[in-house]
């Protein structure tokens, strides 16, 4: 077959992933946070939006995005006028008036002090002008901020400083301090090796031992600890109860950890009784003393869906109207630059782009808030048992049913879902968390939901008695009795996924308690 170049005309259809259409996708699972962040930065490149808030926000989308804020309204009123005060008032009156005083008592009211205007009046232009501006000075309160006025938490390191000075007055000592002060974590635990010090300040490792022995004594107890025995022992120094047997326990944590306690009798060479009290004692104890001062700022998880109750049996599902922040396209404001504008200028061609990226961007906030709103609301139709009756009644459920229940892909629920919150009258739960794995029922019935068979899991130990701790085995036929087949390895995994001990350790520890309550 001989080749040959020929032209044809073809039609076809693809699927292509324009700029748009991927920052859309990118737009279902930001957080409200990083939603605002993103608008802003839209904000400071297109003069066509504007953010609309309250009862200024129906104005706007009445009047077609115009601005209706009056920047500096009291300018004219501050700046209008000279003072109501005039100091030169005595200069004008005749000398047998009765409010002129004689020149022979030097009473003469000149202004000594040039800079000084005299007092003013309480309600002078000027003085409401400054009053207005500062912090909170408005007469309806508003831009009054408490936190302008809230002190600076102190950090571990502000609080070892001031106390260094007093502990080491030999400078050298001080310096030695101060490497060891920076090698501390936030838990206020030594990272660093004496070592590694004393190479990097040339000193003897046996000088940077002694002054990181006198940093032990700072408060607070525990801090400048190599690992957790040092800082127990640390803090039991301190309380003058580091007694031999003391010590021993504190060196042999990981008995007590595998609840160990007939060793750790034998090691201490002390009775049951006694063992016992240590144990409390170092449960009183901070493993991590410098965490008191953890300066990080904790953030509030704020709703993205909040669902109440309705009169009628069923839910009200809402949105969050913080979490949504309202964005106007100010079309009187391209009307107004367009009149004046070429259209063959480069500026008619930005301002057209910058309307066209603004309708864009409204319409993918908008198609966002719809689908956060179809997929919280399947899921609440799927979850009514939960928010009924508890945890106990969650319903195994997947992306698929629904994104099936939605028309949607499933990708377009995952990324909805992600890092969103729903406000329920059972509490604030992360939507993933609606989402678990499907467990069989032992007798061919409906299905339970993973999370609510660790729940299950969860409250028959806590229930259990010392002398009738659960096994695995146990749990798997108690379970099995209540129409849920599991098997043993997965029990095992649950219980370790929630941090509860073996049947053994719990026995131990539940038998100790259960001595100590009665002695």
């Amino acid at each position: 077959m001989a080749l040959a170049a020929s032209l044809f005309l073809r039609q076809s259809q693809s699927l292509v992933m324009t700029p748009q259409l991927m920052q859309s996708i990118q737009l279902l699972q930001m957080t409200h946070v990083e939603l605002n962040q993103f608008i802003a930065q839209e904000l400071e490149k297109n003069p066509l939006l504007e953010i609309a808030s309250g009862d200024e926000g129906g104005r706007d989308g009445e009047q077609g995005g115009e601005d209706y804020a009056l920047p500096g309204e009291d300018r004219g009123h501050a700046e209008g006028g000279e003072d109501g005060f005039q100091p030169d008032l005595y200069d004008s009156a005749t000398s047998g008036s009765a409010g002129s005083a004689p020149e022979t008592l030097d009473g003469g009211l000149d202004n000594i002090f040039p800079d000084d205007a005299g007092p003013r009046a309480a309600d002078a232009p000027e003085l409401i002008g400054q009053w207005k501006s500062m912090p909170g000075g408005g007469e309806d309160g508003e831009g009054y901020d408490l936190d302008d006025f809230v002190a600076t938490r102190k950090t571990l390191r502000d609080v070892l400083n001031e106390q260094i000075p007093f502990l080491l007055p030999d400078p050298v000592d001080r310096l030695v301090a101060q490497h060891l002060v920076d090698q501390l974590d936030d838990a206020g635990y030594l990272q660093g090796s004496t070592a590694e010090t004393a190479l990097r300040l040339g000193k003897p490792v046996a000088d940077v031992d002694r002054v990181l022995y006198r940093l032990q004594e700072l408060d607070p107890p525990g801090v400048f600890a190599r690992s957790l025995s040092e800082c127990l022992a640390i803090q039991l120094k301190a309380k003058d109860r580091l007694d031999p047997a003391m010590a021993v326990l504190v060196d042999n944590l990981e008995l007590l950890a595998r609840r160990d306690f007939a060793t750790l009798k034998k090691l201490c060479g002390v009775g049951e009784e006694d063992l016992v009290d240590m144990l409390a004692e170092i449960r009183k104890l901070d493993p991590k003393p410098g965490t008191r001062y953890e300066t990080s700022a904790s953030e509030a998880v704020v709703p993205d869906i909040v669902v109440r109750a309705a009169p009628d049996g069923t839910w009200h599902v809402e949105l969050n109207a913080e979490t949504l922040p309202r964005v106007l396209v100010n079309r009187d404001y391209y009307a107004s630059v367009s009149s004046r504008t070429s259209r063959d200028s480069a500026d008619s061609g930005f301002l057209n782009e910058c309307l066209q990226t603004a309708n864009w961007l409204t319409r993918s906030l908008d198609q966002r808030a719809r689908t956060i709103m179809k997929v919280a609301s399947e899921i609440v139709r799927q979850q009514d048992a939960f928010l009924m009756h508890g945890v106990d009644q969650l319903r195994p459920l997947n992306l698929k049913t629904v994104a099936e229940a939605i028309k949607m892909h499933e990708s377009t629920v995952s990324r909805v879902t992600s890092n969103k919150y729903m406000l329920t009258p059972r509490g604030l739960f992360e939507l993933k968390y609606f989402f678990t794995v499907s467990i069989g029922s032992a007798e061919g019935g409906d299905s339970h939901s993973a999370e609510s068979v660790r729940h299950r899991i969860r409250a028959m130990i806590a229930q259990e008695s010392p002398d009738a701790v659960l096994s695995d085995d146990d749990i798997v036929g108690a379970l099995r009795e209540g129409g849920v087949d599991l098997a043993r390895r997965t029990v095992a995994k649950y219980r370790e996924a929630m941090n509860i001990p073996s049947s053994v350790q719990r026995r131990r520890e539940k038998r100790a308690l259960a001595k100590a309550a009665t002695s």
